[in-house]
């Protein structure tokens, strides 16, 4: 099988508009095993699509070599629509400017939608179990009517997913370090992935409370094994948000060297029959995204950072000075933002000026924290 390319047009939801949607298929069309990439499910993210720009080559050369043991089906720009958004010469890439929506939330809860279809159809059989599932799961995307553009975008993308055992998908922060997010149960079975991608922390969450993407297919299954104890069901996607550092770091170097990453990985994996010719180095082991503190501000201002990215902080330490704006100090009295946690800096914000809650950091740490233990963990 070649790299196919394949297209299909989104219908606007005004007069005139229509989108297309791009992505590829490689690899035998019987394997056993099956792989979904995306990229820019945020749109204004591209070190991804420079990684998968630079890995479909590769793929290619693969497959004429006959080395391909998987199907890849990759989607460089998962999200044509998100591309559209600019207003004021300034891309709005992660929300959703009709519904102000992002992106990367609000994905379907799948388990409840397929339970009632699924009765009667689970047995002994693990892989019958999984099949059974992502068949169910076919069914009830291809009954739906998308009622706008990005409905039909969401089922076609969660269809591809919802068949693969595979399932990666490619942001970026704003200034950061690489990282992964990904379900604690597929720890450490992906720490190979974390490895290759040279990863400073691999972050972890059953459910951290926006309905992303890299949640929905590990907690469908999850599900299915609570509802259906007798019934052996493995958690059979797996799924991980993989984060290529900051907005700004889309570079032809910087991308091939991603893409060997993830060759490498598909490689070690025997999914690709060659050798990459590089070993990684250990990452470090996954902590609960619990533990990760989101810095927020206390109030409007201009940002001093006081700390690098990967530098290792203490709790109480000042991580930045917020420069009040306005008062009777305005532009002279600097307030200290601190750490509330031991730990590293992994991400930081590139707009300096902020308003009120606005995030401006997250430091990894490995204790669980009070505040963040049961809560909503994104940013936004």
């Amino acid at each position: 099988m070649a790299l196919d390319l394949h297209s299909t047009t989104l219908t606007g939801d005004t007069p005139g508009a229509a989108t297309a949607l791009y992505w590829y298929t490689v690899g035998p069309s019987d394997a056993s095993t099956r792989i979904h990439l995306q990229a820019a499910l945020h749109a204004d993210e591209q070190p991804g699509t420079m990684a998968l720009h630079h890995l479909l080559p590769k793929l290619r050369a693969a497959d004429a070599a006959g080395q391909l043991r998987a199907h890849f089906t990759i989607f460089p720009s998962v999200n044509p629509l998100g591309l559209a958004n600019f207003a004021l010469r300034h891309h709005i890439g992660r929300y959703d400017t009709e519904t102000g929506i992002n992106y990367n939330r609000r994905w379907p809860d799948l388990y409840p939608l397929i339970a009632e279809a699924l009765d009667g159809k689970l047995g002994a059989d693990p892989r019958v179990n999984v099949a059974a599932i992502r068949a169910a799961v076919a069914d009830w995307i291809d009954a739906q009517h998308p009622a706008s553009a990005i409905q039909h975008l969401r089922l076609l993308v969660l269809k591809s997913a919802a068949a693969a055992d595979i399932v990666l998908d490619l942001h970026c922060d704003d200034d950061s370090l690489k990282h992964i997010f990904t379900s604690p149960e597929l720890m450490p079975g992906l720490q190979d992935l974390a490895d290759w991608m040279g990863v400073a922390a691999t972050l972890t969450a059953q459910d951290s409370g926006g309905g992303s993407f890299d949640e929905v297919l590990p907690s469908l299954f999850r599900q299915a094994q609570l509802a259906n104890p007798d019934c052996p069901i493995p958690a059979a996607a797996e799924t991980a948000t993989l984060e290529y550092r900051g907005r700004a770091d889309s570079f032809d170097d910087i991308g091939q060297a991603d893409a060997a990453g993830l060759f490498g990985f598909f490689a070690g994996r025997g999914l690709i029959a060659t050798d990459s010719g590089m070993r990684p180095q250990a990452a470090p082991a996954p902590t609960p995204f619990e533990a990760t503190e989101v810095l927020r501000a206390p109030a409007p201002g201009l940002l001093a950072y006081r700390v690098q990215l990967g530098e290792r902080i203490s709790k109480g330490q000042p991580i930045a000075d917020l420069i009040a704006m306005d008062g009777p100090q305005a532009f002279l009295a600097r307030q200290p933002i601190l750490s509330g946690t031991d730990g590293f800096v992994l991400s930081r914000v590139t707009g300096k000026y902020v308003r009120r809650g606005a995030s401006i950091a997250k430091l990894v740490g490995t204790e669980i924290l009070p505040t963040r233990a049961g809560g909503y963990l994104l940013e936004d």
